[in-house]
């Protein structure tokens, strides 16, 4: 008799956090690693958010709230998406989450029937296909191209929709690719969904993560006729180096809104108190720890994509978002060294681990086996001394 259930059965493990449990193993071992495959900022968490923590355990913040989570929270998420996003959305219209991963199951769960169809351009994040498996729908991979930046071709969007399709799960700015998706794309996606009757539903954890110009546009608010049918993602894991506070919200209509508060209630309840007080605090205090992460996110995806380009069989483009890079090193396929044939992105990634020391997330586990992904959220030093590794192994193959 099989103890584990099916659709446990069926779900395939995150490769990112399995790959961490990996280099942590390495690293108890005294292994030298340098990881570039977790996506967490490498800075603190700002003072002014700890010391709001730190006054809510003193005022005796430390009890349930309603699963939505609290009124003065939900009330700076709104703040914060009329100033930044030009939504506007009331407390009722907003539940906040175990992270924007809660937020986005939530959605998918309260929006979602068996069989029904999920629309998920590619390459994407590792965690959306399996969610999208676990509310009991069928996911829909439609592959985006290198060469168009990685955006979505509508056409090709419009080609996948089904009787079936119940929404579109996307991100922008993009991760594993960094693309930032245009005005007139977002647009089309909003009137696609309109016109077919699906929803939409926009993750946008990156948004503060731009470089080179670009602009975050939100969906709901390019295509406002579509509000009614969109879910906005969002949280405060990457702008605000707040990883492990576990803080992510979402944005809806209110019937939505309050049947994901409704699974909630039955599966988490709130988020924790004291991390929903830091919140009020990182949304409502300055801002100055943002620009600077951004700023120094700049730098150092500068010297990365640099850095790939020079090495033999790497072609990195310049992505526009977040904090990756997503180098195609598929010209690296056939070549050898120590006896040992790469074949894919996964034996690179491994080959790299065992020989380099670094590690670097596959490709395949985002849908796109002809990449890496590796994460610029780390110490100029470490990204300097990572490239110099992985530079000198490539150059090995043969």
């Amino acid at each position: 008799m099989n103890t584990i259930s099916d659709r446990i059965l069926q779900m395939t493990p995150s490769a990112t956090v399995e790959l961490a449990g990996k280099v942590s193993d390495l690293k108890a071992q005294g292994v030298d690693i340098l990881s570039f495959s977790l996506g967490e900022p490498d800075f603190q968490t700002p003072e002014n958010i700890i010391r709001a923590a730190d006054r809510a355990m003193e005022d005796g913040f430390t009890k349930y709230t309603a699963a939505a989570g609290l009124p003065d929270l939900r009330e700076a998420i709104c703040e914060k998406l009329q100033r930044d996003n030009g939504l506007r959305y009331t407390p009722g219209q907003i539940i906040v989450t175990t992270g924007a991963k809660q937020a986005i199951y939530n959605a998918l769960m309260a929006l979602c029937n068996p069989g029904d169809e999920v629309i998920i351009p590619t390459p994407c994040w590792v965690s959306y296909v399996e969610m999208v498996k676990l509310a009991g729908a069928v996911p829909v991979l439609v592959p985006t191209r290198e060469e168009d930046g990685f955006t979505p071709d509508i056409q090709t969007l419009r080609a996948a929709v089904t009787g079936r399709t119940a929404a579109i799960l996307f991100n922008s700015p993009n991760n594993p690719t960094g693309a930032v998706y245009g005005r007139e794309t977002l647009r089309a996606i909003g009137e696609l969904a309109l016109e077919k009757g699906f929803w939409l539903i926009s993750d946008e954890i990156y948004e503060k993560l731009i470089y080179d110009g670009e602009v975050h546009y939100s969906v709901a608010a390019l295509c406002p006729e579509a509000k009614d049918r969109c879910v906005v993602i969002n949280g405060l894991s990457k702008s605000y180096a707040m990883t492990g506070w576990r803080v992510g919200y979402a944005a809806g209509p209110a019937p939505t809104i309050k049947g994901m508060c409704s699974l909630q209630g039955h599966t988490t309840s709130n988020t924790n108190t004291i991390a929903q007080k830091a919140a009020v605090e990182a949304l409502r205090g300055p801002q100055d720890s943002v620009t600077a992460m951004h700023d120094e996110f700049a730098r150092r995806r500068e010297v990365m994509i640099q850095r790939l380009n020079a090495m033999p069989g790497v072609r990195c483009a310049d992505v526009k978002g977040a904090f990756y890079t997503f180098p195609n090193v598929s010209a690296l396929y056939g070549k050898s060294a120590d006896g040992r044939t790469i074949r894919d992105s996964s034996g690179l990634a491994a080959f790299l681990l065992e020989k380099a020391h670094i590690a670097v997330v596959p490709g395949v586990a985002f849908e796109a086996p002809d990449y890496l992904r590796l994460t610029y959220a780390s110490s100029m030093r470490e990204i300097t001394e990572g490239m110099d590794r992985m530079e000198r192994c490539l150059r090995t193959l043969q």
